[in-house]
C-alpha cells in the first residue's frame, strides 16, 4: 500500500505549472495504457469414453473451471470423504465441472458413475489446469545426461 506524506494546512493541491518550475519546464507526463489481462478460468475437455445417463445418452464434451481453495476444503467435511479419502476426487470434480454434454447439472453423483478411464482423464486434466497448464518438468539423467520429462502431479486430486 502506498502512502503519501501529510500536507501542511492550507497547502495547494493544484499543479504549480511551468512558471513556478523555473526556466525549464518538465515534459508532460505520458500515460501508460494499461491493458488488463484476463485470467482464463474455464477449460473445455472431451472425455475418452463419455458419461452415459439413465436414458442411454452419451455425454463427452464438457467444461471445467479452475478450483478455489474453498473447492478443495469443503469436500474434507463430507462424511464420504472422511470415511474413504479416495472419494475426495469424486466430490472435488463434482464441484469444478460446470458443464457435461446436455446434462442440466453436474454433481458428484454424475462423477461417481463415470467410467474409470474418464475419471482418470478428469483427474489429470484437473492437475493440468490448476498447475498453470502443466505438471511435467524437464530433467537430465545424472548418469547418461539424457534429457527427459517427469510427472510432478500429486498422487490424488487435491494433493500436490
Amino acid at each position: 500500500m502506498r502512502r503519501t506524506a501529510p500536507r501542511p494546512a492550507g497547502a495547494a493541491l493544484a499543479d504549480p505549472g511551468p512558471a513556478s518550475l523555473g526556466a525549464e519546464a518538465a515534459p508532460p507526463a505520458t500515460e501508460v495504457a494499461a491493458t488488463p489481462q484476463r485470467l482464463r478460468t474455464e477449460f473445455e475437455f472431451e472425455l475418452p469414453r463419455g458419461y452415459v445417463d439413465e436414458a442411454g445418452t452419451v455425454h463427452r464434451d464438457g467444461v471445467m473451471r479452475l478450483a478455489t481453495a474453498r473447492d478443495e476444503l469443503i469436500p474434507l467435511r463430507d462424511m464420504r470423504v472422511q470415511e474413504n479419502p479416495a472419494y475426495l476426487s469424486v466430490v472435488l470434480l463434482g464441484r469444478v465441472i460446470t458443464r457435461l454434454g446436455s446434462l442440466p447439472l453436474v454433481h458428484d453423483g454424475v462423477v461417481e458413475n463415470m467410467f474409470a478411464s474418464d475419471l482418470a482423464f478428469l483427474q489429470d486434466f484437473y492437475r493440468q489446469i490448476n498447475a498453470e497448464g502443466h505438471t511435467r518438468a524437464g530433467v537430465t539423467c545424472p548418469h547418461c545426461e539424457q534429457p527427459f520429462e517427469v510427472e510432478l502431479g500429486g498422487s490424488r486430486l487435491g494433493e500436490s
